[in-house]
């Protein structure tokens, strides 16, 4: 059937701010559907809240509207633009949330305004727990034992039919929110009253716990003839009990027996025809007996998710894209693969590699959290390798982590207590996967590994197999390493610093000898096809064989170093500006090249850069393609802290850095150096010293006055920041810090007490200088930047502030030679301005001054890197009223947290909200708390 001539408008909903449970990945299928949806000459109006993504950019849609995720919000964008449809389920729980809202108050009814790519009554069967469970035993698909309670007394009467353990699965919740395992009477009053609370319509499933039983996910598409087809098949590597956005999944699965496998496809069709005949995409999870092979059926999920972002990198096929073809009357056998370019989509993936996906946590940012993983998802962000076989694939997505690991083992830092490591076994948190491998290391048997865990033993031998390997090139001195156990370790993924671990060697050596016996890397494609069809798309990953598909061209060439995993203080924001710069580079003639791990970002999707090579962004990967593509030049200034951390190397090995030097970076984080050139510019800042241990830091602060701002070098969202306010806070805290960051510079600042913070963002060309943004804070001086309300423009600075504000900013760019962005940010107090810091790179707040000015200046910026002048822009800010950054927390996943703000960054994402002036009720309620939560 083709297109539905009668939908010439569609209306996207977004997922809003991002909180834990609910991340980048909808930005990316958003992004995705949107431009699919306007290739059919659609016009496309999107609401979202959040500043930070693609999708509310103007590149991505016709009508961006910034608005809270509200009905009122709807009836504004339906008043004013004729919607023929609205796709809601590109937005995560959130947009179904409100898309149902509105189906109930007869919104979409009153407008005339279709609901496409899901039906509400199936969103109904599968987030109502019992009408999901009364529909399964319709269609005669196995579901666990239980039922739905309403209300305290009923779940009580429910919980004794059960009997203990059983689990509690709250109604329409994210990230499994408010549910959890019960395993005796005397903690289920707790838990249930929880549950109640969390379910919005104060219900919770109560069933029999199927807790270490194999967990399994189906990705599926359906067209409107009823044409099904399974994307992929995804393996929980943790066993029931982890939410599996905190499990390590792997794709495809690996100890699942074909005869089960044919049994699951049936059930995950048969489930999805069951709950209502859309077109669209649909998530199915179950878990499997290991020692019957019983299925049960755990939920469906009738939208893009999570696991459809994974499942999209994980096989190239663009299930966003190709849902919302479907969601407007295409079928599958009339689309096109956008991976060969001329087959039909109408086809199952095949995959001729491996994928390993390991979520990213925060712990160390909410001090006092229950770290212990269960059906709540903690994690923050995740990662992606890409392997020949699960190891290469695991130890990849080990060494994409950013956790000063550099893979699983060979780097001396596993745990050696019995105890302990067996607790971290029967207690999973975020190293859990890092104390299998200790316990295996230290001789603890496979069986009580098994036991305490219930991972499947195929994997944990697989990890067995890492240890017995590192013990064979132990054995050896790196030039007696026979090339073929030297091959074995590349091709089981380990990096040449984990190799220069087990023989005593530097990084560099283990480098050298590897290429004297010619084992380099090559890369192949990602081809949803098994090589069965030629590819045309350029989306790559590395391993160690004979043929190499990545040619490298002779035209100039950029590489964009990506931002890796998503955490705390390091978001999508990164993403949204290496997006830009792929795209403003492109305009500038380069060949573009992506270099990113993340899975749920649209950085990583195959069609924004000429080449995309999924990699982890670590050193050794990243030198290899610079060797085969001789790019012109990196930019790092665009990916956060994990590109800026690696322009030191690049520098020295004599690569290019495009835009500001490594010098200036480098300068602006020694604090010596940078306090300097402010004295040179006549520019103030508070009193400060630099220590590098507990002595010197008390001998220090005699001088500089408490209270004092402490903090390490080179560190991203405030990461070990705190006020401390006497000798002994100071010396503990200096003693903490250099325990976890070793070698590290302490920067001993006189705090401002008191004072009013602002920031400003700037382009600079190395002469000109042009102010993007100033923004003040709502809170005073002393709430981590990331976690303020900001407003811009600043409400009550003064002119005289205004300008000291604009000619430090100015200096400051020009003295540190800046090519490219900037961000300082000040504190004002008794009306003079002091600079607290200077960051010559992209910052969290560019993409919310491009959104509430309506300018593109991270492609300017990217354009100024590349040689152009600042002047040869025509900058035409759209300046009307005030735009609000609004900081978000994930507080509710760590009910025993204290939600105290201070220097450390703690908020999970952000969004934006427009007053005409300060009457506004919004802003009197948020500056009337501005005091609330300031801690030291």
């Amino acid at each position: 059937m083709p297109r539905k001539k009668h939908i010439n408008s569609v209306l996207i909903i977004g997922s809003g701010p991002i909180i834990i449970g609910q991340a980048c990945e909808f930005d990316y299928s958003g992004s995705q559907a949107s431009r699919s949806l306007r290739e059919e000459g659609i016009e496309v109006t999107l609401i979202n809240s959040n500043p930070a993504t693609i999708m509310t950019d103007e590149v991505t849609a016709d009508n961006v509207y910034l608005l809270p995720l509200e009905k009122e919000s709807i009836i504004q964008i339906l008043e004013n633009h004729k919607i023929d449809a609205v796709l809601p389920t590109m937005g995560g729980q959130t947009a179904l949330n409100l898309a149902i809202d509105c189906d109930k108050d007869g919104i979409w009814e009153e407008f005339g305004v279709e609901i496409i790519g899901v039906d509400i009554d199936a969103i109904n069967t599968t987030e109502d727990r019992e009408l999901f469970r009364e529909k399964m035993l319709e269609l005669d698909v196995n579901v666990c034992k239980g039922r739905t309670a309403k209300s305290f007394l009923e779940g009580k009467e429910i919980a004794q039919e059960i009997g203990f353990p059983l689990v509690i699965r709250p109604s329409f919740t994210l990230g499994g929110y408010g549910g959890g395992f019960v395993n005796s009477a005397e903690e289920f009053d707790t838990l249930l009253t929880r549950g109640l609370h969390a379910s919005p319509v104060h219900e919770v499933l109560l069933e029999q716990s199927i807790l270490g039983w194999k967990e399994y996910e189906l990705e599926l598409l359906r067209d409107n003839n009823g044409n099904v087809i399974i994307i992929c098949s995804i393996e929980n590597f943790d066993p029931m009990g982890v939410h599996t956005g905190d499990s390590i999944t792997v794709a495809p699965a690996q100890t699942l027996p074909d005869t089960v496998y044919q049994e699951m496809r049936n059930l995950a069709i048969k489930m999805m025809n069951g709950i209502g005949e859309f077109a669209g995409g649909c998530n199915v999870q179950f878990s499997v007996n290991p020692d019957t092979d019983e299925i049960i059926a755990i939920e469906i999920n009738p939208r893009v998710s999570r696991s459809s972002a994974l499942a999209s990198k994980a096989t190239g096929y663009p299930i966003a894209k190709i849902a919302a073809k479907l969601a407007i009357g295409y079928n599958l056998d009339e689309l096109k693969n956008a991976i060969t370019g001329t087959t039909s989509a109408y086809f199952e993936p095949a995959l001729d590699y491996v994928i390993v996906k390991i979520p990213r946590w925060n712990f160390d940012k909410f001090k006092g959290a229950d770290t212990k993983l269960g059906l709540q998802m903690k994690a923050v962000g995740e990662v992606m390798g890409i392997g020949r076989n699960f190891q290469e694939a695991l130890q990849k997505a080990c060494q994409s982590l950013e956790i000063k690991r550099n893979g699983l083992g060979a780097d001396g830092k596993e745990l050696t207590d019995r105890e302990v490591i067996l607790d971290k076994l029967a207690n999973p948190s975020d190293d859990r996967l890092f104390a299998l491998y200790d316990a295996l290391k230290l001789g603890i048997s496979l069986r009580t590994v098994w036991e305490v865990t219930k991972i499947d033993k195929w994997f944990l031998n697989q990890i067995l197999d890492f240890i017995l390997l590192e013990k064979r090139i132990a054995e050896y001195k790196l030039e007696d390493i026979p090339r073929a156990l030297f091959m074995e370790a590349k091709q089981k993924g380990y990096a040449d610093r984990q190799i220069a671990h087990l023989v005593n060697r530097l990084e560099s050596d283990v480098f050298k000898r590897r290429h004297e016996l010619n084992i380099k890397r090559v890369w192949k494609v990602v081809d949803t096809c098994a090589a069965e069809f030629e590819a045309q798309t350029p989306f790559y990953y590395s391993t160690f064989e004979d043929e190499n598909e990545s040619v490298s061209t002779d035209n100039k060439k950029i590489v964009v170093l990506g931002a890796g995993p998503n955490r705390i203080g390091q978001g999508i924001e990164f993403d949204y500006c290496c997006v830009h710069g792929v795209l403003a580079a492109k305009e500038e003639g380069y060949e573009t090249i992506m270099i990113n791990c993340n899975p749920e970002t649209v950085s990583t999707d195959f069609d924004i850069s000429d080449k995309l090579y999924f990699e982890p962004v670590f050193w050794e990967h990243i030198y290899d393609i610079i060797l085969h593509e001789k790019p012109e030049g990196v930019i790092v200034q665009l990916g956060g802290q994990t590109a800026l951390k690696l322009a030191e190397k690049l520098d020295r090995f004599g690569v290019k850095i495009i835009g500001t030097s490594y010098q200036a970076l480098d300068l602006a984080e020694d604090r010596g150096s940078f306090s300097t050139l402010l004295k040179d510019n006549n520019i103030p800042y508070p009193k400060f010293d630099t220590v590098e241990s507990a002595d010197e830091a008390l001998e220090k602060c005699q001088d500089l006055g408490f209270p004092l701002l402490v903090r390490p070098s080179y560190v991203l969202g405030g990461q070990k920041m705190k006020i401390v306010i006497n000798e002994e806070e100071l010396e503990n805290h200096v003693v903490e810090t250099l325990r976890d960051i070793p070698g590290n510079k302490i920067l001993l600042d006189h705090y401002l007490d008191g004072a009013i913070e602002a920031e400003a963002d700037a382009i600079c060309d190395g002469e000109n200088v042009h102010i993007i943004g100033v923004m003040q804070h709502i809170e005073p001086a002393g709430i981590h930047s990331g976690d303020s309300y900001a407003l811009l423009p600043p409400y009550n600075l003064g002119d005289l502030i205004i300008e000291q504000i604009e000619e430090y900013t100015k200096k400051i760019a020009i003295a540190l030679k800046t090519q490219g962005l900037i961000n300082i940010q000040f504190a004002i107090k008794d009306d003079k301005v002091y600079i607290i810091e200077a960051n010559p790179r992209a910052s969290r707040t560019v993409p919310f001054i491009c959104k509430a000015y309506k300018e593109p200046y991270v492609n300017y910026a990217t354009k100024v890197m590349l040689g152009k002048k600042v002047t040869e822009f025509d900058f035409n800010p759209t300046k009307e009223g005030y735009a609000i950054k609004i900081p978000v927390f994930s507080f509710h996943k760590f009910p025993n947290v204290n939600k105290e703000l201070g220097p450390e960054m703690k908020s999970t994402g952000e969004g934006i909200y427009f007053i005409k002036d300060l009457k506004d009720k919004y802003f009197k309620k948020i500056y009337a708390e501005r005091n609330m939560y300031l801690s030291r």
